[in-house]
């Protein structure tokens, strides 16, 4: 007789996909990830690849992860540990046993935990569940490899068969979680649509998984997630890179120029220039170049021509870029580079992520050579980022680097497009008719310190900019050093007075605390997360989150100096605390730092900031007391 199920009402809940590289992981989380956007959810994603292209099935080198977490409200991160599993093999079943909750549900196919399938994910034993110690999970073992042979016998051959294994489990975790299949039936229909054959096959294994399901005869929990109102219009999952590309667009629509990006493939920033490449008839223009050189050479070439121009990269190239950022400088003209961060140095493990390129993007050229410096928070705001990367960068005349990372460039959220009417308009700042008579090449704006542009072709604005220094007043090649010193001095005032135009740095939390907490880009919904858990706990304690790093906004210094401690967390050896150290003089941070390739835990940052909250020390960690 079938066993009752019980219903587990959860605020939120924490879902990981795993397998082998090749098994659809990837594909499958982010159709339940649009499957639960599109019903309403808050949903964080974190997409966990193997470093190796393609290491030995069913090894544990080649897990591949997808992990997310949904809730009504207030999801901030992809969750520490899961509520539910999806393991494909042994392999990822004892790679990702570190990240379960006690009483999670497993899945598992179990035609891929034969003895040989154990041999290879290295376990010693029959029993991979006991071996790891796994005795309070809830275990749902099915037969997905030989349901989908029977599923599609006379429909697909065995190869098929072996492809849809994914969908048929993504049919499980729809049961699981009291999902309709209708929004994945549609979503699979977009992704299959020239491909009837392989659509038809995986809708049928996709019902075989739910049907499995309903009537499988066990005692397992299923899940009900309530679904929450949000600002009414158009609701998508977006990841990071991809907000990325549509901010560009966005900022190129604003200022009425042509978009250039130039560009060389690099993990995990290359989704960028896919992304645009697809955009021909929005006006976009593409550039897949030789190397990375090549890469920012042409799109310095498209922002002298008119254009808002970018160049995409990750650590490893923003380092071969660096001498033409320098020459974007000293030529003064507008250009966006994005850096998505990766876990180095030199190749280091390009799937995994960090906060490691602060220090390179702030000072890593030759001479006196500054840029303003901005770090996307999400992968919804991203978007914003790159908007406002633009717009400073086009009304500015300077080079902005853009820091985005792995992990929100990869990961995804529920993201309203938004409406163009309420982002600014971009004013580059044009030579005036008043002017023209008078225009030398580094005219400036006397309040600002920008220089006025005139466009090459524009008939009466022959000119020349370029690598060498030039004369303030007349614009030609200049070796005097009164002259160099003042061009130093207005290139760096330029970039300072750029403070004037941001909006002021936040603060939340208790307004009595004695301890802030500071962190700056990708790390925000973790940080956000643990903040509130320690306020939860009855710890007064204030959070801020830096966006502008150079120039910061203009109250940073007073905010610093009102703490009695302030702990600055980020994931590298103290980049951005050693930055604020330099800055703001006397000020001496604490230091949570973390070097993992990995996300942060929560509950991990919840115990260190606990920590100082109560003694101000941090055990096992880098600290230096104020």
């Amino acid at each position: 007789m079938k066993q009752e199920m019980k219903i587990k009402d959860l605020e939120t809940v924490v879902v990981r996909f795993s397998g082998d590289s090749g098994d659809g992981m990837q594909l499958v989380g982010t159709i339940f990830s649009n499957l639960s956007a599109e019903l309403g959810n808050e949903i964080i994603t974190f997409p966990d690849y193997p470093a190796e292209i393609r290491a030995p099935h069913g090894t544990l080198s080649g897990v591949s992860g997808f992990q997310m977490q949904l809730g009504a409200k207030n999801v901030f991160t992809p969750g520490d540990k899961a509520d539910v599993l999806i393991a494909m093999n042994p392999a990822a079943l004892k790679v990702n046993a570190q990240f379960l909750k006690p009483d999670s549900v497993v899945i598992i196919d179990t035609d891929s935990f034969q003895t040989s399938d154990l041999e290879r994910a290295l376990f010693t034993t029959g029993d991979p569940f006991k071996e790891l110690g796994l005795t309070s999970v809830q275990v749902v073992a099915a037969p997905i490899t030989q349901m989908c042979k029977d599923c599609l016998e006379g429909i697909a051959d065995n190869k098929q068969a072996l492809k849809s294994r994914n969908i048929l489990a993504l049919g499980l975790v729809c049961w699981l979680f009291n999902r309709p299949l209708k929004i994945v039936e549609k979503l699979l229909t977009e992704k299959f649509k020239k491909k009837p054959d392989v659509l038809k096959a995986n809708l049928l294994v996709l019902q075989a998984g739910f049907n499995y399901g309903h009537n499988i005869h066990a005692a397992v929990s299923t899940y009900r997630i309530e679904t929450t109102s949000h600002k009414k219009g158009f609701y998508t999952d977006i990841n990071g890179n991809k907000a990325t590309a549509y901010g560009l667009i966005a900022a190129a629509e604003k200022a009425g120029l042509p978009l250039f990006l130039g560009s060389y493939p690099i993990t995990p920033a290359t989704d960028i220039m896919q992304e645009l490449a697809v955009h021909k008839e929005l006006g976009v223009k593409v550039m897949q170049t030789e190397d990375e050189i090549a890469g920012i050479c042409t799109a310095i070439g498209a922002s002298f021509a008119g254009n808002l121009a970018a160049t995409s990269t990750s650590g490893p190239g923003l380092a071969l870029k660096s001498e033409a950022i320098g020459l974007a400088v000293m030529a003064e003209i507008p250009l966006v580079v994005i850096d998505v961060q990766r876990a180095g140095p030199s190749t280091g493990m390009p799937t995994k992520s960090e906060q490691t390129d602060l220090m390179q993007a702030l000072y890593g050229r030759n001479g006196e050579s500054p840029v303003v410096v901005i770090a996307a928070l999400s992968p919804t705001d991203c978007f914003d980022s790159a908007f406002r990367a633009s717009k400073i960068a086009l009304e500015h005349l300077t080079p902005v680097i853009l820091l985005t990372d792995g992990y929100i460039a990869n990961g995804s959220s529920a993201w309203r497009i938004p409406d163009l009417e309420e982002y600014p308009e971009i004013k580059p700042p044009y030579v005036s008719a008043e002017i023209r008579e008078r225009w030398t090449p580094f005219m400036r704006n006397t309040e600002t310190d920008v220089r006025y542009w005139a466009i090459p072709g524009t008939e009466g604005f022959m000119h020349r900019i370029g690598g060498l220094e030039k004369d303030y007043m007349q614009g030609v090649i200049s070796t005097d050093p009164g002259n160099h010193q003042r061009m130093v001095q207005v290139r760096q005032s330029k970039i300072d007075k750029i403070a004037d135009t941001l909006p002021l740095q936040e603060v939340w939390g208790d307004e009595d605390a004695e301890t802030l907490v500071v962190g700056w880009g990708g790390t925000y919904g973790h940080l956000s997360e643990a903040v509130e858990k320690v306020r939860e706990q009855g710890k007064k304690v204030a959070f801020t989150h830096f966006r502008y790093i150079n120039p910061l906004p203009k109250n940073a210094e007073t905010i610093l100096r009102k703490y009695k401690k302030v702990l600055v967390i980020e994931q590298n050896l103290g980049q951005f605390a050693a930055y604020l150290r330099a800055k703001i003089g006397g000020l001496n941070p604490l230091q949570f730092n973390r070097v993992k390739g990995q996300p942060f835990v929560v509950a991990r940052l919840v115990e260190e900031i606990t920590k100082i909250v109560e003694n101000g020390e941090l055990k096992n960690s880098q600290c230096i007391n104020s």
